[in-house]
């Protein structure tokens, strides 16, 4: 992982040193000191510089020249660790919770490269959602890095060019049966609790949801 030099930390510092402590200024460079331990952090901070466009008001007129300027992180860093905490924002929130509690360790969350390998993943058309779920567990649960991650992508894309186009059919359809599944539930779940449609059509999606994945298991 790319981390920031400590030239380039004795730098920070020193600008901090005449900087509000409550300002977002000071904030995103106090991030940009904790990059080791929490690159999430920092890839917040500058997710609202630049949406924000607050680097302008300090003086930049390009965010790639604050960050290697002012931060100390290169344009290519910046923009992945932008991308990557968008991705994890939209696609997967639950790993941005655990960044935020104090008793989880900086270990469990993937770093910005893995997770860069992910987001590249989800948009790839050759590969399926169940592929990305095998890809997202190497990366959360199994603590896989982007290099181990980007072999696993190779090896998926390959075999899926090596599978028959009517075993392919048959296992996207029955993907796409496992989400109406999941659908069916939740809709079933809101009518028993907040009642939105007659507690007897409940009834007939639990018999359903019990013949489907009577046929699917």
């Amino acid at each position: 992982m790319e981390v920031v030099k400590s030239s380039s930390l004795r730098k920070i510092e020193e600008r901090m040193e005449n900087m509000d402590k409550n300002s977002v200024r000071y904030h995103v460079l106090q991030k940009a000191k904790d990059f080791k331990s929490s690159w999430i952090e920092l890839g917040r901070a500058l997710y609202s510089v630049y949406n924000d466009k607050t680097y302008k008001e300090w003086g930049y007129q390009a965010f790639e020249t604050y960050t290697v300027k002012e931060v100390g992180v290169k344009k290519q860093t910046a923009m992945r660790l932008l991308n990557s905490y968008y991705f994890l924002e939209k696609e997967e929130p639950i790993c941005l919770q655990r960044s935020c509690d104090e008793s989880s360790e900086a270990k469990s969350v993937p770093s910005y490269e893995a997770v860069d390998v992910l987001r590249l993943a989800k948009r790839n058309k050759e590969l399926d959602e169940s592929d990305y779920d095998d890809l997202k567990k190497g990366a959360f649960e199994d603590g896989r890095d982007a290099k181990q991650l980007k072999k696993d992508v190779t090896l998926l894309l390959k075999k899926r060019k090596d599978i028959d186009p009517e075993e392919e059919r048959i296992r996207n359809n029955k993907v796409i049966i496992k989400r109406c599944v999941a659908t069916l539930k939740t809709i079933k779940k809101d009518i028993e609790v907040l009642g939105v449609l007659p507690q007897d059509i409940a009834i007939e999606i639990g018999k359903l949801l019990q013949k489907i994945e009577a046929q699917i298991l």
